[in-house]
């Protein structure tokens, strides 16, 4: 079975300075950078998913801004693929699916950036096309939310999505656990 790292995400407005931090994005960039170099060293495919918002009114990710651009940490080499999304699912008005089934690619190792949006919708999106997933939770992070006026912390908000996620569309392992074998 062909696997293929899916790298969501990992842009400059989500780091410190950015129009829309996240909590601890360095510390999931880096887990996430350990797993591009694995791929890379086992010549195994990447694709890097970049998110430009063309929402009226979006205060991130907008084009031809430095908060666009994937960050150094994971920057792709000239020969990775990169995909252009404008909605949370990877895979929604992409060529996403397109570019994994030329490889045929049936599993899928994904990373990234906000667990409660876009992790959650693209993993779900490709349960649903059929591939079997697994979620990186420690390359992963999220924002404090508010649900009913309360303050839902990062840490919670990531620990449920990925509780969700691990009920049924993915296996969700850490970084370690995809570098050991």
């Amino acid at each position: 079975m062909s696997k293929a790292l899916i790298i969501i995400d990992i842009q400059n407005d989500y780091f410190q300075g950015g129009n829309c931090e996240l909590v601890n994005p360095m510390e999931a960039s880096l887990k996430a950078k350990e797993l591009l170099e694995y791929f890379r060293k086992n010549s195994m495919p990447i694709f890097h998913v970049q998110h430009i918002n063309l929402r009226e009114g979006a205060k991130y990710f907008l084009p031809n801004t430095k908060g666009v651009q994937i960050h150094e940490n994971v920057k792709p080499f000239e020969n990775e693929i990169i995909i252009e999304k404008n909605f949370p699912n990877s895979f929604l008005k992409t060529n996403l699916e397109n570019e994994l089934k030329k490889q045929n690619i049936k599993e899928l190792v994904l990373c990234g950036m906000m667990s409660h949006m876009c992790i959650d919708s693209t993993t779900r999106a490709a349960f649903d096309l059929g591939y079997v997933c697994t979620v990186i939770h420690d390359a992963c992070t999220t924002k404090d939310l508010e649900f009913l006026g309360k303050k839902v912390k990062a840490n919670e908000v990531h620990n449920s999505f990925m509780a969700a996620l691990g009920s049924m569309f993915a296996r969700v392992v850490g970084v370690d656990e995809i570098l050991k074998k």
